[in-house]
């Protein structure tokens, strides 16, 4: 980089001035310039300026890594900029260019590229927020290569996921797993060149070990129910319809998986609490998670695949449980739902309590429903609590303007289907009375007793959580089990399909995949 030789103060006021104006569209850059009084950081003569220029374009070049688009053309301006610059001016936007860019990538590579709602409704998520002062403060007293090493999501899910990008990248270049299986249901006892293609996929996916069987056999029996179960099957060890769909998914679209899966865990918090409540929507679970450890897990059910019934995915805190809740029916299916059955029936859904402003039971008999419409509509509808209340006998309370939450059902028969999406958004458990007690363990000598003690007065009483739980609503196709393996589950609501195209369109492309 050569220098023009004005007088030194002139230097000095104009590198200031350049860097003041091309800092001056981003907050972050222009206070860390003015708090460090402009000096550089990359554009010194010194050996510790040259380090940071070099780590930034090697993590610069590693973008693909993270399943993030290559920036080999910003490499390549910025290298040119770096050539080129001849005045004290150049320098200063050199400066801001260097600066600008660790901003980004840092941004990029802690938060994703991509913002959540912009894609899809349901994803209410709000990314964490990044400050490019800390990046910059940090890159400037940091050791350049760890400290731009520092900033990938530092999270287990996050590393294990990167290598099994890996993993698959070298498999789809090898060919994938080999030939189709015919779909049709295959199960124990049968023979013939499907249980051999099946058989010969699966020992591809390392499900078994190499072998030579013709025939539906134990081992195969036991390789395709791990292969259920690690694909969010029922497993029964019969290859149906469902799970040869699954088995047969090509190596590239698990690859996709894992790509979404490391955009979405950059948009989760950092800190995702010591103690945590994790819902899967992907996965019909509601996890708690202690210290990494999954310390209690039950089946979920959750929103409807149509319309404003999808669950939404945020993280929020859970305050308190209610037992022997009310349900408090949600207007849109008091409006959408109960109104048409009272206007042809004013003792419809008679199980349901139709309560005026001040929340007094209202003389159905006296009423002509037919008189309103869904906005005129004027009483408030409430299931007292019951054993047969929709929400069950307890509710876990997260308040969120979604309204969504954790509750009990008494329809107990759902949670023996294979795809749990039926309610209105809500996340049902299948066992509740266990998540409360696991719960009330940090607050009670014996937390069942307490709550059987609560329950059996019928009286909808609230309790407190002493210590508030994080909880994260959370949809992923590709998951790194506690054993390190690879799980992947159905794109139920379609919305991982839309991540993908969207990551495309940001210029993500696939390694070892023409077009």
């Amino acid at each position: 980089m050569g220098m023009s030789p004005a007088p030194a103060q002139a230097q000095v006021t104009a590198f200031k001035q350049a860097i003041a104006e091309a800092a001056s569209t981003d907050d972050g850059v222009a206070a860390f310039y003015r708090e460090n009084d402009y000096q550089p950081i990359w554009t010194g003569t010194g050996e510790l300026d040259r380090a940071r220029r070099s780590a930034l374009l090697a993590a610069l070049g590693t973008m693909s890594l993270h399943g993030l688009p290559d920036r080999a053309v910003e490499v390549a301006r910025l290298t040119k900029l770096m050539q080129s610059a001849r005045t004290t001016r150049d320098l200063g936007m050199v400066e801001v260019s260097l600066s600008q860019a660790l901003v980004d990538y840092a941004s990029d590579i802690q938060t994703g590229i991509l913002i959540p709602s912009q894609i899809d409704d349901g994803m209410v998520r709000v990314k964490p927020k990044t400050n490019g002062n800390v990046f910059l403060t940090g890159m400037r007293d940091g050791t350049p290569t760890a400290f731009m090493r520092s900033l990938a999501p530092r999270s287990s899910q996050y590393r294990t996921l990167m290598k099994e990008k890996l993993r698959l990248e070298t498999l789809m270049q090898q060919g994938g797993w080999g030939p189709t299986v015919p779909n049709r249901k295959l199960e124990l006892g049968q023979s013939g060149p499907d249980v051999v293609a099946l058989r010969n996929r699966l020992v591809a996916m390392g499900y078994m070990q190499q072998s030579a069987t013709g025939s539906y056999d134990g081992v195969i029996e036991a390789a395709v129910q791990q292969f259920q179960a690690e694909h969010g099957l029922e497993a029964d060890g019969v290859a149906g319809k469902g799970t040869i769909a699954e088995v047969n998914k090509p190596v590239v679209a698990r690859l996709k998986s894992v790509i979404v899966a490391m955009e979405r865990e950059r948009w989760l918090p950092v800190e995702r609490g010591a103690r945590h409540v994790l819902v899967n929507q992907t996965d019909f679970t509601a996890k708690i998670i202690d210290h990494g450890n999954v310390t209690f897990e039950t089946r979920s059910v959750i929103g409807k695949n149509q319309g404003d019934r999808r669950s939404p995915e945020f993280s929020d805190e859970m305050e308190h449980m209610v037992i022997n809740p009310s349900w408090y029916v949600p207007r849109s299916i008091v409006t959408k739902e109960y109104l048409p059955q009272l206007k042809a029936n004013p003792n419809a859904v008679n199980h349901i309590e139709i309560t005026d402003r001040r929340g007094l039971k209202v003389d159905r008999s006296a009423v002509d429903f037919t008189q309103f419409t869904a906005r005129t509509f004027p009483f408030a509808m409430r299931q007292p609590p019951s054993n047969r209340n929709a929400l069950g006998l307890v509710k876990f309370m997260f308040p969120n303007k979604y309204n969504i939450y954790l509750h009990d059902t008494p329809a107990k028969n759902l949670f023996s289907r294979e795809v749990r999406a039926y309610s209105h958004g809500c996340i049902r458990l299948a066992q509740p009375f266990e998540f409360a007690y696991a719960l009330l363990a940090r607050q009670s000598e014996d937390p069942k007793a307490f709550f059987h003690r609560v329950l059996n007065t019928g009286k909808e009483t609230k309790v407190e959580l002493e210590q508030k739980v994080p909880v994260h609503i959370i949809y992923r196709t590709a998951i790194i089990s506690t054993k390190g393996r690879a799980e992947f589950r159905r794109d139920v609501y379609g919305r991982d399909a839309k991540i993908w195209a969207a990551l495309q369109r940001a210029g993500v492309v696939l390694s070892g995949v023409q077009g």
